[in-house]
């Protein structure tokens, strides 16, 4: 289905959970943020509904989120049932790995096709900083576990914090060097806290390619929303997410929907669809509504912030 501005929806991802067993600086507060009840989350029969749905509607690509997706009971039953869904020929997760090895070959067996990893930082201390709770080993065990069950192409997803994280730009794109990894480095959006942080914290994708002199522009018809480069001699690829320097909404395919069943046409405004109760040709009409509802770009740049009420860790990013 296409929205009002021609581009062909074929992406969902999807809000399995709010909750999180991180605390990231730039994702939500040390506190949390405050639980849904345990009636306004979806059900495993929901969500499947609703992916159905989008399947018939032309979505071929699902991602399952959090919060961290993991810390949901039976994600790996979510899996299998999402993975049935006629018309769905991709399903992948992002996660923060932490929890990842013990069940990462079952999540392979049920049908994950793809991973994305959140890793902002090699050093221990570090992590632990940014993170708040988690610890850096268990999300290497989790990397680890990944490649020994299988799974090619991981994303590895650097968000970059001036002042936090950029004299690592170099040892983080080097996780490519050896393996058919693709490390993606993301500018920082003013979302939540980080609408208030100093302005020395949102570094420009470009300070990769100073760092990485060597890195040249690689295949751009497999980037998607990143910008592909390679270094000679490496397996893998670096990427740079820009949506401060340069906005890719008009390539936009991806609708979102929340563990509380909203649906959201664009990750920046404050729109959103209700589908909870709705089944049959009702949620068909909703879904085909925000798909059809999608803003044409984003309206966030350094004078202004993120037009979204939730925190990102509410949305999956």
């Amino acid at each position: 289905m296409h929205d009002a501005f021609g581009r062909d929806v074929t992406y969902l991802r999807l809000s399995v959970t709010d909750l999180c067993n991180c605390r990231c600086v730039y994702c939500m507060p040390a506190c949390g943020v405050p639980r849904l009840r345990h009636e306004d989350v979806l059900t495993f029969e929901q969500m499947q509904e609703i992916v159905a749905v989008a399947a018939s509607l032309g979505v071929r690509k699902v991602r399952l989120t959090g919060g961290e997706p993991l810390v949901r009971r039976g994600i790996v039953d979510l899996v299998r049932m999402v993975a049935d869904v006629p018309g769905v020929e991709e399903v992948d997760m992002t996660t923060n790995a932490t929890l990842l090895a013990p069940v990462a070959a079952d999540l392979r067996a049920a049908g994950l096709t793809r991973l994305n990893v959140s890793l902002d930082t090699l050093d221990g201390a570090r992590y632990r900083k940014i993170t708040r709770t988690g610890t850096l080993e268990d999300a290497l065990a989790g990397l680890a576990a990944a490649r020994e069950a299988g799974f090619s192409g991981t994303k590895v997803n650097c968000v970059l914090l001036g002042g936090i994280n950029q004299d690592e730009l170099r040892p983080l794109a080097e996780l490519a060097r050896g393996s058919d990894l693709c490390v993606r480095f993301i500018e920082l959006m003013p979302m939540g806290a980080c609408a208030a942080w100093p302005r020395e914290r949102f570094l420009p994708a470009d300070a990769v390619l100073k760092a990485v002199p060597e890195l040249v522009p690689a295949d751009a018809t497999a980037s998607g929303v990143a910008q592909l480069y390679r270094a000679p001699g490496w397996r893998g690829t670096v990427g740079l997410i820009r949506p401060m320097t340069h906005r890719f909404c008009g390539q936009c395919n991806r609708i979102r929907v929340t563990a509380d069943g909203r649906l959201k046409p664009c990750l920046h405004s404050a729109q959103e669809v209700d589908l909870r109760g709705l089944s049959g040709e009702e949620l068909v009409r909703a879904v085909a509504r925000g798909i059809a509802e999608k803003p044409g770009r984003h309206h966030m740049d350094m004078g202004h912030a993120s037009q979204t009420p939730r925190a990102m860790s509410q949305i999956g990013g």
